[in-house]
């Protein structure tokens, strides 16, 4: 199912309609400020099992990120961070970056796993925050690559990601063109801040 949302004007019946889905263990593929890319509700154990399985992995090995709609439920889910860290997250999201951070004890639950780091996303993409507002939770979510885990130009094309993922997936939302860039992601872990991949984000320290 392809559905077409305004991020300019948001039609709020469809973004209801994705959640709704979600809620349903469903998977959807949505906009971001960076590639598109994949979801499921990060309550829902078979939507994370399904994505797991689409990503070719178990969900103990599953890497997937956490994508929320401001900072309020962080605590939900990672360990007390100092406040630099604070100031750094306040400063830089919404925005183009992934926060590795130290998980607390509910992340191993959800991914049947030791997981003892998550990566935290709030994406600069009105689209991706309004559908975690009105769920109300996180997304657990990973970034569109094909088998080599490389980034394709297609990525860019929602009408070319539903030709070839409608069948694997419940929904694709097409928010207009994506990038074709991938977001900076920055390890928070060990009282340092250290850029472990460069993206398109700027990290300003």
């Amino acid at each position: 199912m392809l559905i077409e949302i305004n991020p300019n004007n948001m039609d709020s019946r469809l973004i209801q309609q994705a959640v709704k889905l979600l809620q349903e263990d469903g998977i959807i593929i949505y906009p971001t400020d960076t590639v598109y890319a994949i979801a499921c509700s990060l309550k829902s154990k078979k939507g994370l099992e399904k994505l797991a399985k689409l990503k070719n992995t178990k969900l103990s090995k599953a890497n997937f990120s956490l994508v929320f709609n401001d900072l309020s439920l962080l605590s939900d889910y990672v360990k007390q961070f100092d406040r630099s860290v604070f100031k750094l997250l306040n400063r830089s999201l919404p925005g183009p970056f992934t926060f590795i951070l130290e998980a607390n004890s509910s992340v191993p639950k959800l991914f049947d796993s030791n997981k003892k780091e998550v990566g935290i996303r709030i994406p600069d993409n009105e689209i991706a925050r309004e559908i975690v507002r009105v769920l109300g939770e996180p997304l657990a979510t990973t970034s569109l690559h094909d088998e080599e885990d490389e980034l394709m130009e297609y990525f860019t094309d929602p009408y070319e990601i539903y030709q070839r993922y409608d069948e694997k997936v419940d929904m694709i939302i097409d928010g207009g063109p994506g990038r074709l860039y991938a977001s900076t992601v920055v390890n928070c872990t060990n009282g340092t801040t250290e850029i472990v991949r460069q993206g398109i984000g700027e990290l300003e320290l």
